[in-house]
C-alpha cells in the first residue's frame, strides 16, 4: 500500500486484496504486522524494550484520543494496534477484559488505543470504528472478535458492510465513512507519528507509563507491569 491510495481505491482494494496479504501483510519497512506474544514466566513482568517521554507520547495528534478509564489513573497504557493483526485480536479477546475489570474499571489504569493499520482492510476497520462515534471501542471489539469473518475473505467490503449494519450503519453511512479522505489521512498520520516518533514497527505495541512492550501481553504479564507501577 502506498500513500497515494485514494478513498475510492481503498473501497475497491478490499475486494481484491488476496487473503494471505490481509492476514500477513507487511508494513512499508518490511516488518510483519504482528509479533509473537511477549515472553516471560507466568506472573513475571516482561522486560521493556525501550522508553519514551510520556509528555511527548500524550501530546495531541491528528485525531481525538480514544480512552478507556479515568484521566487521573496512575498508570497509562497506550496501545498501537492493527485491525487485521491476529495478536491484537487475541489481546482484545483474551487479555483486555480482565485488565479492564482489574485495573481500568477500578481507576488504577487507563488505556488509549491508537491506530497503526498495515493494510487497506485494517484502515477500513479503523475508519468504521471512528465513524461509530461513542461506540468506537464496541466496534473495535466486534471487528476483532469477528476478524476471521472479514479480514481474510475474498469480498471484505461485503463482510464489513454486514457487520456494520448490525452496528447501526446504513449502506449510505457505510459508504460515506469509507470515502472520507480526511479521516483516512488522519488515521495514516497516527500511524506515521507512532513509527517516526516512538519507534513502533509491529503490532501490538504497548507503552505503559512510557516503557515499551512489544507483543500481545498476557493477563499475568500486563498485571505484573501495572502492579509494579502502583
Amino acid at each position: 500500500m502506498t500513500p497515494s491510495l485514494t478513498r475510492r481505491s481503498l473501497l475497491g482494494s478490499m475486494s481484491v486484496v488476496p487473503a494471505a496479504l490481509a492476514l500477513a501483510s507487511f508494513g512499508e519497512s518490511g516488518v510483519a504486522n504482528a509479533q509473537t506474544p511477549a515472553g516471560g514466566a507466568s506472573g513475571a513482568a516482561p522486560a521493556a524494550t525501550g522508553n519514551v517521554d510520556m509528555a511527548k507520547l500524550l501530546q495531541a495528534g491528528s485525531l481525538p484520543e480514544k480512552v478507556l478509564g479515568k484521566d487521573d489513573a496512575p498508570v497509562t497504557i497506550v496501545e498501537y494496534a492493527s485491525m487485521t493483526c491476529s495478536h491484537c485480536a487475541h489481546f482484545d479477546v483474551a487479555t483486555l477484559p480482565t485488565i479492564k475489570e482489574k485495573y481500568i474499571d477500578t481507576g488504577k489504569a487507563r488505556l488509549i488505543m491508537r491506530e497503526f493499520p498495515f493494510d487497506p482492510r485494517a484502515e477500513a476497520g479503523f475508519m468504521l470504528a471512528r465513524c461509530a462515534g461513542d461506540n468506537y471501542f464496541a466496534m473495535v471489539d466486534v471487528l476483532f472478535k469477528q476478524q476471521e469473518q472479514w479480514a481474510p475473505v475474498q469480498d471484505a467490503k461485503a463482510a464489513l458492510l454486514q457487520i456494520s449494519k448490525l452496528a447501526g450503519f446504513t449502506q449510505e453511512s457505510f459508504e460515506a465513512c469509507l470515502t472520507d479522505q480526511k479521516l483516512l489521512d488522519d488515521i495514516r498520520a497516527v500511524r506515521t507519528r507512532g513509527s517516526q516518533e516512538f519507534g513502533v514497527d509491529a503490532t501490538p505495541t504497548f507503552f505503559i507509563n512510557g516503557k515499551k512492550y512489544s507483543g500481545a501481553l498476557s493477563v499475568d504479564e500486563m498485571s505484573a507491569v501495572i502492579d509494579g507501577l502502583l
